[in-house]
């Protein structure tokens, strides 16, 4: 069993699409929209999600994401319902890149505070002004080079794969100076095929991370 997922959005499109796009990354992961009106409208429907909440029960905890600030009330207060209330977090992430960090960090065994965590760590990545993670944590405690050998280098999925796991390890870790656990900012990389990734890792988990993220980028990311 894994963390299933709820999608609370304004649009009945917007929530299924989303939907559609994550389950493409992690497909033994429960994605269950629940976007518009009951009868078809743009709005939020309180049935909705109380619905979705019910079909995901059972589950290993739920994590909802959502788009706009009404929608977060109807989540909040479907929530209220549940038998088991706590076992329902709320992510405050974007919708659809959160809900893709989401996805794949439930899709790797992550708990739900992992989840929700991964969600969340999109919001992360630095601007460009700001001082990268090595001039604040010192020399790293481990570290990596990887070459990417996918095809199409470090787009969506595989910096959705890295960020969603690195979000459940208790570590800090970058790729070549960006946050490692922030999908958006591993895609400003702009890496290609044959691209090095250097990563960097500090805390309790950092071997384990460079691990990780070599062996993704060794099997291409499951990708031609």
């Amino acid at each position: 069993m894994t963390v299933s997922l709820v999608v609370v959005s304004h649009s009945e499109k917007i929530a299924d699409g989303a939907a559609e796009l994550a389950a493409q990354m992690a497909p033994d992961v429960v994605i269950l929209p629940a976007g518009g009106t009951d009868d078809g409208r743009i709005g939020t429907s309180l049935e909705k999600v109380m619905a979705a909440l019910d079909q995901a029960a059972g589950e290993d905890g739920i994590v909802v994401l959502t788009d706009l600030g009404s929608a977060v009330m109807t989540a909040e207060s479907a929530v209220e319902f549940q038998p088991d209330p706590d076992s329902v977090l709320l992510a405050d992430a974007p919708l659809v890149e959160g809900l893709v960090a989401a996805a794949v960090a439930a899709q790797s065994g992550a708990d739900a505070i992992g989840v929700k965590q991964a969600a969340e760590a999109v919001r992360r990545a630095p601007a460009p002004e700001a001082p990268s993670e090595a001039e604040t944590l010192g020399p790293p405690e481990a570290a990596g080079d990887f070459e990417l050998v996918n095809q199409a280098g470090m787009h969506a999925r595989p910096a959705a794969k890295i960020a969603g796991g690195l979000a459940g390890l208790d570590a800090e870790v970058t790729v070549n100076g960006m946050d490692g656990a922030s999908m958006t900012g591993l895609m400003t990389l702009g890496a290609g095929k044959g691209s090095v990734l250097h990563v960097e890792a500090w805390g309790p988990d950092a071997a384990k991370a460079v691990k990780y993220v070599g062996g993704l980028v060794e099997a291409g990311f499951g990708e031609p």
